[in-house]
């Protein structure tokens, strides 16, 4: 019997978990996570956070991002839909006995939606050239009356 650390990973609360995604390698950028920690430690001077705590850390957000995600999943699937929407993602921590989180999620999805309102949009290159549609046409059937005379004319 081989007993391996991946084989034994349903004695570890904190493993991650790979069901359905063929993967073990799920994680968070480690330069994020501990920009975050370093804010939230910013009001403790003199505290630090050790590297294996940060990893552990990032393994549990992983495994708690999994487990949420899961289970809006299925409550989309219920319902027939093949978006998982926010009031999935808010019933799901509901069903999973996080309630407390639901508020502040629900916040922050709605600055993420007003945020892509005020957002620049993209201009096209002819929003950009500063040129009327009908000068761009103009200059468009030049281009192609040179084009025809130079293929017309043969090798120079």
């Amino acid at each position: 019997m081989n007993l391996e650390a991946s084989n034994l990973s349903f004695l570890n609360p904190f493993a991650l978990s790979d069901a359905g995604t063929g993967t073990d390698d799920l994680s968070l950028p480690k330069a994020t996570v501990q920009k975050i920690i370093t804010e939230i430690l910013a009001s403790s001077p003199g505290t630090t956070f050790a590297k294996d705590a940060r990893d552990l850390l990032i393994d549990c957000c992983v495994e708690f991002i999994t487990l949420i995600s899961s289970e809006a999943n299925e409550i989309a699937e219920k319902e027939a839909k093949k978006t998982i929407a926010t009031e999935h993602v808010d019933k799901a921590l509901r069903e999973l006995g996080f309630p407390e989180y639901v508020q502040e999620v629900l916040t922050v999805a709605g600055e993420h939606k007003e945020q892509l309102k005020t957002r620049e949009k993209r201009t096209t290159h002819m929003e950009r050239s500063g040129l009327t549609e009908q000068e761009l046409l103009q200059q468009q059937e030049e281009l192609f009356r040179s084009a025809t005379e130079k293929y017309n004319q043969g090798p120079a």
